[in-house]
Parts: C-alpha cells; sequence; structure tokens
C-alpha cells in the first residue's frame, strides 16, 4: 500500500490551512490523505476518565472540522483517521515513519517577522523520516497558481515556480529529486537556486589570493550546477528548470527567490551537534522567513 499523505490536525486555522494543502497535494499523488491528532493529557486524581473524555470530543471536533475543510476542497479523495495520545512531538514522529509526506501548520506574524513556527513543528521538521511541508495560516489554493490576464487570484491557471535551494558542494539525491517530481505533479517549472559568497582571504592558502576577485568565479558555480542538476533533467524531461547562481547568503537569496513561488524545497541532514537532531541555518531562516508552503526533506 501506498503511503499517504498525513496532515497534522489540532482545531487551529493554520491546522485547517494545512489540511486543505495536504488534501491537494494527496490528490496531486494519487494516495489517500490521513487526518491525524494528537493528544495528551494529565488528569487530576479521581478526574481521569473525565479529562479523557473531554480531549477525545476536543479531538472528534477537530477532526470533524477538519475533515469538512478536506472535502470541501477535493470532494473525491479518499481520507483516513487516526488519533493518538501522549506528547505530540512523539506522535507526530511515530506518524511521519508511516506517512510519505507530513503537512503542519505555521502561524503567519505581520511585518517582517515572517512565522511562527511551533515547537512541536520545529521538533517534528528537525527529526521526521519523511519530507514535512511547513504551511502557513492564511494560504488558499489560488495562492498556488500564477495570476489571471487581468491580475485577479485564479485556481484555473497553471502553477507558480517550485523553488529549490541547491548546496552543489554537497548535493542532496532524496531533495532535488523531491523537488522534481513536485515541479512534476504540478507541471510547473523548477527553480533551482545556487548561493555562493567569496571566501574570506584569512581562510585562503598561498597563492589563493587571486581567487577572492576573480570574475569566473560566478560561472564555475554555474557549472557545477548544470552538472549537478543533468542527470535530473534527463530523468523528468517534462519538468522546465531554470538555473539561478547569485553571490548572496544562501537564506537571505532562498527568501527572495521563493517570492511568488508556490513551494520551497529544502533539507535537512542528519544530526551532527551533540545537542540533538536540529536545521541547519538556512532551513531555519527558510521555515521562518519564506512565505509560500516549505518542504523540509531529510537526507543522508
Amino acid at each position: 500500500m501506498q503511503s499517504p499523505v498525513v496532515v497534522g490536525v489540532d482545531g487551529s486555522a493554520e491546522s485547517l490551512a494545512a489540511t486543505e494543502w495536504a488534501a491537494r497535494e494527496a490528490e496531486r499523488r494519487g494516495r489517500n490523505l490521513r487526518l491525524f491528532h494528537a493528544w495528551n493529557w494529565h488528569p487530576r486524581h479521581g478526574e481521569g476518565a473525565r479529562a479523557e473524555a473531554v480531549q477525545r470530543y476536543l479531538a472528534r471536533r477537530a477532526l470533524s472540522r477538519a475533515e469538512e475543510r478536506a472535502r470541501g476542497a477535493c470532494p473525491g479523495l479518499s481520507l483516513e483517521e487516526e488519533q493518538a495520545g501522549g506528547p505530540a512531538t512523539a506522535a507526530l514522529l511515530k506518524a511521519a515513519g508511516r506517512a510519505g509526506l507530513l503537512v503542519l501548520g505555521s502561524r503567519g506574524l505581520s511585518g517582517f517577522t515572517g512565522f511562527l513556527v511551533g515547537s512541536v513543528a520545529l521538533a517534528t521538521v528537525a527529526r521526521a523520516s519523511c519530507p514535512v511541508v511547513l504551511v502557513r495560516a492564511d494560504e488558499e489554493a489560488a495562492d498556488e497558481h500564477l495570476p489571471a490576464a487581468d491580475g485577479s487570484t485564479s485556481t484555473g491557471t497553471g502553477y507558480r515556480d517550485v523553488v529549490l535551494g541547491v548546496d552543489v558542494a554537497v548535493p542532496c539525491d532524496e531533495v532535488i529529486e523531491f523537488a522534481f517530481e513536485e515541479a512534476r505533479l504540478r507541471h510547473a517549472r523548477l527553480r533551482a537556486v545556487h548561493a555562493w559568497q567569496q571566501p574570506s582571504v584569512l581562510g585562503l592558502g598561498p597563492g589563493e589570493i587571486a581567487l577572492v576577485d576573480d570574475p569566473r568565479r560566478a560561472e564555475e558555480w554555474q557549472g557545477f550546477l548544470s552538472a549537478v542538476l543533468q542527470v535530473w533533467r534527463e530523468k523528468y524531461p517534462e519538468v522546465e528548470v531554470v538555473e539561478t547562481v547569485v553571490r548572496e547568503k544562501p537564506s537571505t537569496a532562498l527568501v527572495r527567490a521563493s517570492s511568488g513561488a508556490s513551494l520551497l524545497v529544502v533539507g535537512r541532514g542528519p544530526a551532527k551537534s551533540p545537542a540533538g537532531p536540529r536545521t541547519g541555518p538556512v532551513t531555519h531562516a527558510a521555515i521562518h522567513h519564506v512565505g509560500c508552503p516549505v518542504a523540509v526533506v531529510p537526507h543522508k
């Protein structure tokens, strides 16, 4: 059986937006959608049964609202429901182990402060065994599509670009393949972005000082990016690919490139810190400041 798309449901506006996005994604993939609710209760002495009954009632209400939103977005979609007790992060990580994709909500903030990603979502993103997509609270179906000819929003136009962040020094097949597949499913253009920065003079060895101002460095990075993507271009000939190489901080470049995109795809490597699993600085910046949904794909 193919792994379902799983969405975390808690009754909040961000989880309902995530549910709609997940429903559309499950329909694109031809997969079932599983509505997942994790609840954790700490009853006082003598109130265990009553507390559990309240939690189950709230869970049922959250799942019912999510089901209504999912069926409204994709009426013919096959739906499943699951409830689990215990700490939310542990429950979501267990659910992710049986999922092809996990979708979670992220609450939008005003101004330039980006998006609020709760501790449960951050911990899940850092440790999940499957790709995790974060969706902001005000995400709508039309946001994935290009505007109509008169500039109005539309769900009948083509999809906006899928943006892929690529580090050509350590390219990750799992991340690249995920991005190409998402572009294929949408019949969208894939924009692959690599950002580079000038090396510090202090970090260069003898005879390398001239490389600091070498005008050919950008061309070299462009060549590396093209070489990395070539095998995937051949595997996905139907996907139009635009390669972008910029001299900029990677986090800044991805936030800028993702403006007007339908999806940003970034990677998350294995934990290298004694403190345990965590997202890297580029992925961390992306999930807090990029306006479109962000897919974080684990890789080796």
